[in-house]
């Protein structure tokens, strides 16, 4: 009985690059699957470059800024003038 839960804690702790890289990739709005099988490949580089790939899931977006500090609205602080 030890060997079997010392047999899954070691596989999770084995699979938890791979697992996070395919969360990671399925919130950026990639597909889960391919970035699990990469990130056999090359663990690290993939969660690595997943990090530094621009989000494509419209769904999720930054935080919304304040009136003051938006840019779309054309808006130039004093300080700058």
């Amino acid at each position: 009985m030890p060997e079997i839960i010392v047999g899954t804690i070691v596989l999770g702790l084995l699979l938890s690059p791979q697992l996070l890289a395919g969360f990671l990739a399925k919130r950026t709005g990639r597909n889960f699957w391919f970035w699990f099988l990469i990130s056999f490949l090359i663990p690290i580089i993939s969660l690595i470059i997943l990090i530094f790939l621009e989000d494509k899931n419209p769904a999720v977006s930054g935080y919304k800024l304040a009136d003051h500090v938006d840019k779309n609205k054309g808006l130039v602080s004093e300080a700058v003038k």
